[in-house]
């Protein structure tokens, strides 16, 4: 049995349950020790929660996720975006254990004697996460083969063709629909299982993925041949309105830095936006480490000079509006702009650490360090931080999954993309986050014509839609599933992400052209001599992985994604 790391998350289901660990794994454990009660089947889905999202042992967990995209880089480029893949013999990326695993718990529950909303739920969590792990793998090969039982050696089932994206999503979306009807709302259940809102808004975001990218991957070697793209947004619209009309969820609004706060808290039991969080205890021995790179190091990451461009000024306009405060200093550059902005990258002036009498602040950002002290771009995340964590090496502070800005921004979209939104429509999704992030509201008929659109070919709607999202969930590992649903590579092909205008008087000691490199306008450019050319993505092949040749062979029905061969 694989090491399960379980945390509080699921706690409660190990209290009364000795020894869990040291147990045969369950899906060899005959029907006579297993499958008799509903906690037999919480202990079987249990294991699965440890694929979600969550802190390592030395990282800032999701926070580190967005350096696949024009949102964050790292020391070392994303290969995928340079596009450098390679087809490799076999890969952990396509893999099938977890939803084997699942199979075989859908095949057997109903050996259970216990009946009820309680097996329901449990039964609900095992569709949950076959559709997760699915829409991993769709999001990454795209067709792929359906497996709904657990196949033998000899199964035809084995060697069967990989079926249309088309046909797969549908299939998860089916998934996550019983999901849904099975599980319960978070008020009735332990609040940090998965809920039946989850299972909504996962639903909506396979929806909303495979809706627009069967739009603009459309003519393309990537797009589907039975196209249902009005179908799929609908579904997202459906289910996200679900969920709104629960009224069981709302945005966190409290305090004075409500957005900064909203990621670095102990417990989100009883959060008002947060769905979904995994929660961490040191009673139980389940810490990380992440303060200690979020709060102290700039962890050879960087957040970058086109994200930061890209939050809107307060009165609800662009940069491109107010060109007086771009390249300025940090402490400029947040001033009247979306409060979002400082919430998410390090301030001069900020607490950075304070425990007891101790206070550090934060001066200015450490591209002056080396290794995984450097900040690479100027703009150092402060997103997840906690200052006043007691222990950087042993923190507990929970890592939010799922929350309901997501909900409200897939709504917005998936309306704007089926032409059928209103300002009623923006006025409850779009302009709810805008509230908390003290800007003014989005009015349709009102909207600034921004020259610096990064979406040229789409409506100043939909981009300020797309603005929204990026800027709401920054550094939470959303942005590269955006851009490629979107079809989005012109956005990063053959550039070079920069970071912020470089004040040699602020850093005496570094030597331009030797500790870090400058482009013509003086903006910090870290990929100048690693990645000269810019990012060299191939929109004819790299939308996909390529399928590992193992596969190829096992299988000749399979067919090689477009472009690897």
């Amino acid at each position: 049995m694989k090491n399960l790391f379980i945390s509080i998350l699921f706690c409660s289901a190990l209290c009364g349950c000795e020894n869990f660990l040291d147990r045969s794994p369950l899906d060899k454990i005959g029907d006579e020790t297993y499958r008799k009660t509903a906690s037999d089947l919480k202990y079987y889905v249990n294991q699965f929660y440890d694929d979600l999202p969550g802190y390592g042992g030395y990282d800032a967990g999701l926070y580190w996720k967005d350096c696949n995209s024009d949102n964050m880089i790292y020391s070392t480029y994303d290969n995928r975006l340079a596009g450098y893949t390679v087809v490799p013999s076999e890969s952990n990326d396509w893999s099938w254990g977890n939803i084997r695993a699942v199979n075989h718990f859908l095949q057997n529950f109903n050996t259970v004697k216990d009946q009820g909303e309680e097996v329901d739920q449990y039964i609900g969590e095992a569709y949950f996460f076959r559709a997760y792990f699915y829409f991993d793998l769709l999001k990454k090969y795209g067709d792929l083969p359906w497996v709904n039982k657990v196949l033998q050696e000899n199964d035809a089932e084995l060697y069967a063709p990989r079926l249309s994206r088309t046909i797969i999503a549908d299939s998860i979306i089916m998934d996550l629909s019983k999901a849904a009807s099975l599980m319960q709302p978070a008020s009735d259940i332990n609040k940090n299982r998965i809920n039946c809102d989850v299972a909504n808004l996962l639903l909506s975001e396979v929806s909303l993925y495979e809706g627009t990218w069967e739009k603009y991957h459309h003519g393309t070697a990537f797009g589907s041949k039975d196209e249902k793209i009005e179908y799929f947004l609908k579904k997202a619209v459906e289910s996200t309105s679900t969920v709104i009309e629960s009224g069981r969820w709302s945005i966190y609004t409290e305090g004075e830095d409500p957005y900064f706060n909203l990621f670095n808290k102990e417990n989100y039991t009883d959060h008002p936006e947060v769905m979904l969080a995994k929660l961490y205890d040191e009673n139980l021995n389940m810490t990380h480490r992440s303060q200690l790179y979020l709060l102290l190091r700039g962890s050879g990451r960087g957040v970058t000079k086109s994200l930061v461009d890209d939050y809107l000024c307060s009165d609800g306009k662009p940069l491109a509006a107010h060109p007086e405060r771009g390249n300025k200093t940090l402490s400029e550059i947040v001033q009247n702009r979306d409060k979002r902005l400082a919430q998410t990258i390090w301030i001069p002036g900020d607490i950075r650490r304070s425990v007891g009498e101790s206070v550090i602040y934060f001066e200015k950002p450490d591209i002056d360090k080396s290794g995984e002290n450097q900040n690479l771009t100027g703009f150092q995340i402060k997103k997840g931080a906690d200052p006043y964590v007691v222990d950087e090496n042993k923190c507990m502070t929970g890592l939010v999954i799922y929350r309901y800005a997501n909900v409200l921004l897939n709504y917005a979209e998936a309306k704007a993309e089926l032409g059928t939104i209103n300002q009623e429509d923006i006025d409850k999704t779009i302009n709810v986050l805008r509230a908390r992030a003290d800007i003014a509201p989005l009015k349709i008929d009102a909207i600034y014509n921004d020259p610096n659109w990064i979406f040229k070919s789409i409506s100043p709607l939909l981009n300020e839609i797309r603005r929204e999202r990026r800027v709401e969930l920054a550094c939470e590992g959303s942005r590269f599933d955006d851009l490629m649903r979107w079809r989005a590579h012109d956005v990063f092909v053959n550039q070079r992400p920069k970071g912020m205008f470089f004040n040699q008087e602020e850093f005496p000691d570094i030597e331009v052209g030797v500790n870090i490199f400058v482009d013509e306008n003086g903006l910090i450019d870290p990929y100048q001599k690693s990645l000269s050319g810019g990012f060299l993505f191939n929109p004819n092949r790299d939308y996909l992985l390529p399928i590992p040749t193992k596969e190829l062979t096992l299988n000749e029905n399979f067919k090689q994604n477009p472009g690897w061969n």
